[in-house]
Order: C-alpha cells, then structure tokens, then sequence
C-alpha cells in the first residue's frame, strides 16, 4: 500500500543561459530549456527509468513540459498538464499574466499530452508567495488521493517546495532544496499514515548542477 509521490523541477532554462533572449522573445516568461537544460531532463529520466511510476503531471510553462516529455518518453506514459503546478504567478516578476504556447501547440509538440486531463486547481494571476504555495500544495493532495499508484509531479521552485509542504507539512526540517531538475521523493507507507520526505533536491543523478538556486 505503499505511494510515492516524485517532485521535480524542470531543468535549466534558456534564459538562463542567454539572458538576452528575453529581450526579444514572443512569450518572454515562457522560456524554452537550455541545451545543458536538455541533458539534465534525460538524466532526470534515466533515473526515474525504473522506478515504478503510473503518471505524469506537469506545468504548462513550455520548460516543464519539455522536462517532463524525456521522462514521458523514457517510461512510456503520457503528461497531465496540471496548472495546479505552475510558475508563480508573481507580479514582482511578471507585469501581466504570463503569455504560454497554446495547448494544441504544445501537442504537436509533444504528442504524449493527454488533452482529456483537465486541471484539477487551476492557478490565478497575480498571486503572492504564501498563495502560490497554498496552491501548489493542495495540487498534491489531490493528486496523490485521486491517483493512488506512484506519481511523478513536475513543476517549478516554488511549486516544488509548495507540493512538498503540503504533503509533508511546514516545518524547519521540511525546508525544500527546489534546485533544477532536482527530484523530492515523499513516501505514504499506508492511506492512513503520514507523508515522509526520504529525498530532499536530490541532485545526484545530474553531471552538472547550479552553485546558486535562482526561483526567476
């Protein structure tokens, strides 16, 4: 009776590679991953490769789905694109709510989406910190009770730490380490027992990883 509930942040972005792109692109807070961004979504695959996951959902930002279609393609499941577990919509960040390629682009793009998935908590913008977290949590929550088998959630910094505090709560010893393409893994031992953290950013399956964890 045992569940896992895999978190993953998506993998390096191309802005954050060429800071310039912004200035320019169509969809500037939709960016694409990085080259290195695309190595660090295979090995994030090929270790999930045989771990015993049922599905996938990801975030509708382009960088997510990106991550989570190498996982997609390695473990032969489709993605559930979830706007539980979006970017945080924060207007610090984002003068306007955020422009994302439209579904029947992302699909030719990425054929595994299952376009009969609809969104279980859909996020709105703008929103703070304290919201987008709340968000991200109940996200999980849902998740993990509808679909009871082993679940892979990939998502953003702050959509990380969110679904991980709300399975596991708060607290000083909950602090999550949302690196890129990290992975948190949270076990349930039975329905009616808690949720334990037994990865924390795990970072190790990747070659190269960030010095400094950067959210935007």
């Amino acid at each position: 009776m045992t569940q896992i509930v895999w978190i993953a942040r998506h993998a390096n972005r191309h802005d954050f590679v060429n800071p310039e792109w912004f200035l320019s692109a169509e969809r500037p807070f939709d960016p694409p991953i990085s080259e290195d961004g695309k190595v660090q979504a295979q090995q994030l695959a090929q270790r999930l490769k045989g771990e015993n996951i049922s599905h996938i959902f990801a975030s509708p930002f382009l960088r997510t789905v990106q991550t989570a279609n190498y996982v997609a393609e390695a473990l032969s499941l489709s993605i559930n694109l979830e706007s539980g577990l979006s970017e945080w919509l924060n207007p610090a960040w984002m003068p306007q709510a955020p422009k994302r390629a439209p579904l029947e682009v992302l699909t030719r793009m990425f054929p595994r989406i299952d376009t009969s998935y609809t969104s279980r908590v859909t996020a709105e913008y703008p929103e703070t910190g304290e919201v987008a977290l709340e968000r991200a949590g109940k996200t999980a929550r849902l998740l993990a009770e509808e679909f009871s088998k082993d679940i892979l959630l990939v998502g953003h910094g702050a959509s990380v730490v969110g679904a991980t505090m709300g399975l596991v709560g708060a607290t000083a010893q909950t602090e999550v380490n949302a690196a890129l393409c990290c992975l948190v893994k949270v076990v349930r031992p039975a329905p009616e027992q808690p949720w334990v953290m037994e990865l924390n950013g795990d970072t190790s399956h990747l070659s190269k990883t960030e010095k400094i964890i950067r959210f935007h």
